[in-house]
């Protein structure tokens, strides 16, 4: 447990803080990146991390939607933080589940890395220059309903596995391309794996892709207040929105859908879609408003889609 004190200031100054994290180097990465902020704004906090192995980790042979979905990659973290082994958790936010229990905060979201898609292949530069029958791997049904929908000629299949596997699988021949979080592949290095980075065009990003949550019991009000310090306003104005829209169609990852929002001079787009698995039929749509408006822009964009047919689409997945 973390142990605070309080400067002449009034500033929370804590003395050590516990980081749960996955033991994936992504996940690594993200967490040290955390622990460095964390040690920079306190220079006498000592912040420690605790890898923990979760169930979406260790379960590879299936696809994620139909193991449980992202919130496996949580739990476990979780637990750590109801047990008292951990102070906070540190997520992609693309893995966060959108109703989150009670007793969790999410106590921060991080500026964000590029929220788009990249495509990685050895044999190909882009979608473009993929043949009929082309295999291309990927983990998400956003990313597979989005494909199918422009490039019905290629053979979509799974690709599960940590960031590393599944670059292994790609160099192996296993797929002739595959799609990766574009933020994952520069946070690792990996930039020149990248070959395309998609736009939201074609590829729009899951709900807060490219940014990095930090969760804490909802008790602990004394690290709410010292985590604001990492958290960037505008970031955590777009993920709000665009978590608000998957929230209110139900989206998990069973559910083709994906969300970005964008602030463009004090203003807020945000564009969302559902859609069908094989991609035959897509319904988007786009909201403008203002950073404060962000949960309203996203529940608004949510019913726009539910008017053009939505809910008849999630009917069929549900």
């Amino acid at each position: 447990m973390s142990v605070f004190s309080s400067s002449a200031e009034g500033d929370c100054a804590p003395e050590r803080i516990v980081i749960a994290t996955r033991e994936s180097r992504l996940a690594l990465w993200q967490a040290e990146h955390v622990k460095a902020r964390l040690e920079a704004v306190y220079p006498g906090c000592r912040v420690e991390l605790l890898g923990m192995t979760t169930r979406g980790d260790q379960i590879l042979d299936r696809p994620l939607a139909k193991v449980g979905g992202k919130g496996l990659f949580v739990k476990e973290l979780e637990a750590a933080l109801l047990e008292g082994r951990a102070d906070i958790a540190v997520h992609s936010m693309k893995d966060v589940p959108m109703v989150m229990g009670e007793e969790f905060a999410l106590a921060c979201v991080m500026a964000r890395e590029i929220p788009f898609d990249a495509f990685v292949s050895t044999r190909y530069a882009s979608l473009d220059d993929m043949p009929p029958g082309a295999v291309l791997g990927t983990s998400s049904l956003r990313r597979e309903s989005q494909i199918h929908a422009q490039y019905p000629f290629l053979a979509v299949t799974s690709l599960r596995g940590n960031l590393d596997t599944r670059l292994r699988k790609l160099d192996e021949g296993q797929f002739d391309a595959i799609m990766l979080a574009a933020a994952g592949l520069r946070r690792l290095g990996l930039e020149s794996r990248i070959r395309a980075v998609l736009p939201a065009e074609v590829s729009l990003p899951a709900a807060g892709q490219g940014a990095i949550g930090i969760e804490c019991l909802t008790t602990r009000v004394d690290l709410v207040n010292c985590l604001q310090a990492l958290a960037d306003a505008e970031t955590t104005a777009c993920v709000a929105a665009e978590r608000a829209f998957s929230r209110s169609l139900a989206g998990n990852c069973e559910t083709p859908l994906g969300a970005y929002g964008e602030m463009h001079a004090g203003r807020m787009v945000l564009r969302g879609f559902v859609a069908m698995p094989d991609g035959s039929r897509v319904v988007r749509g786009e909201r403008e408003g203002t950073a404060l408006e962000a949960e309203s822009l996203g529940r608004a964009l949510a019913d726009d889609l539910l008017a053009q047919g939505a809910g008849e689409i999630l009917a069929e997945l549900g």
